[in-house]
């Protein structure tokens, strides 16, 4: 069913994201595909950058975002209606090839369809395949014409399984300096040159605020009371997120030397002396920052138990993975605790050989994943519909 793109007719091409970080590489990937092809059109789900990039979203890109094998269950209803109606679009539309950003659970199904429809797909971010329930690998391979992964280590199991793979790096490595300039992010925060500042980034969705928020503040105090010189600063994600995080601090009654930025997460990494973070992509952010981090999580008790039956990993922060062992400690359900993560905290504060061996880690893994992924990710797009036809 493929068909040559005439001419004179632009690219239609369909992307999927389904948070923040998937917004963050749609945004790179639309922007260096119009370099190539600047009249090329850009439909599906996306975030505001993706949007400011041009895409025109059916729907927002938040009511996509939800944690979770069983925060899931509230809102599959919603979920399903909107994949049935996002694919019945799409294949009326039949954009010349659909890319399903991350949001596996979602953005396969749709790929599926399309594909059966004789769409060209490709997935953008591997699922943790590599970690847990390796045999999706095959269904990946029904639903996907090419993978497209972050991480160099995510190539062996796809090749092993017959799935066109290529790695194209971070683009927040690209974007990212390998030294951070610490002392402008403090005069850009208005932050005391030679205070001792920690940053809280307790996560970007609703759920996450409300399992962590508190605790990340309650850390924070247990901290303050042992070093009364810290200063935090947490950054929001949004207006809704800031709204829920000073709820949050008010019923608490903890008074904290806090500032509360409006996005900046950028800066307030390179102005921190050390981050106390939830589990997930921003952690590889902490990273790029170079930056000694406590990870931390929490999920419902009935999702921690099944995945903690079938995880075949012993880590979950993205650093630890990547370096191949511990060098940012992960405090998981109760073990997430202000004294355990406080003291961790603490413990990072000041120079010591571990903390320098970290860094120098995370200035290698950085290296590792320079390769001028929007670029890249783009040709592989690219590449595939020569393939099929539809580009000459």
């Amino acid at each position: 069913m493929s068909r040559a793109t005439p001419s004179d007719k632009p690219l239609c091409i369909a992307l999927v994201a389904g948070e923040a970080s998937g917004d963050t590489l749609g945004a790179g990937l639309i922007k260096a595909l119009k370099k190539q092809h600047p009249n090329a059109e850009f439909i599906g789900i996306g975030g505001p950058r993706m949007q400011a990039e041009g895409l025109v979203s059916q729907v927002p890109m938040e009511r996509l975002a939800v944690m979770g094998l069983v925060e899931v269950l509230g809102r599959l209803r919603e979920l399903l209606r909107i994949r049935r109606d996002l694919v019945t679009f799409l294949i009326q539309r039949q954009p010349d090839v659909f890319i399903g950003i991350d949001a596996p659970d979602f953005t396969l199904g749709v790929e599926q369809r399309l594909r059966d429809a004789g769409i060209p797909t490709v997935h953008y971010v591997s699922p943790s395949v590599w970690a847990w329930r390796e045999k999706r690998v095959l269904g990946i391979r029904k639903s996907t014409d090419l993978m497209l992964t972050l991480f160099p280590f995510e190539e062996e199991v796809y090749r092993k399984h017959g799935v066109a793979v290529r790695c194209v790096g971070h683009t927040l490595a690209d974007q990212i300096p390998m030294e951070p300039d610490r002392a402008a992010a403090r005069t850009a925060l208005a932050l005391p040159a030679d205070a001792q500042v920690i940053a809280l980034m307790p996560g970007s969705r609703n759920g996450e605020l409300r399992k962590l928020g508190l605790l990340f503040l309650q850390t924070a105090a247990w901290c303050l009371e042992r070093n009364p010189g810290l200063r935090f600063v947490l950054p929001c994600a949004n207006a809704e997120r800031r709204q829920q995080i000073e709820t949050i601090l008010s019923d608490s009654g903890l008074h904290l030397p806090l500032t509360l930025l409006d996005g900046q997460a950028h800066d307030a990494l390179a102005a921190c002396d050390a981050v106390l973070i939830a589990s997930g992509t921003a952690t590889l952010e902490a990273m790029l920052f170079k930056r000694p981090m406590v990870v931390a999580y929490r999920m419902a008790p009935l999702t921690f138990r099944i995945l903690k039956r079938l995880v075949r990993v012993g880590h979950v922060a993205l650093p630890n993975l990547l370096a191949g062992h511990e060098v940012a400690p992960e405090f998981l359900q109760d073990a997430a605790t202000p004294e355990a993560m406080g003291q961790a905290l603490l413990d990072r504060l000041g120079p010591t050989p571990e903390r320098e061996q970290a860094e120098n880690e995370f200035r290698e893994l950085h290296t590792l994943l320079r390769r001028n992924a929007d670029h890249t990710a783009a040709e592989a797009v690219l590449d595939l519909l020569r393939e099929k036809g539809r580009l000459a």
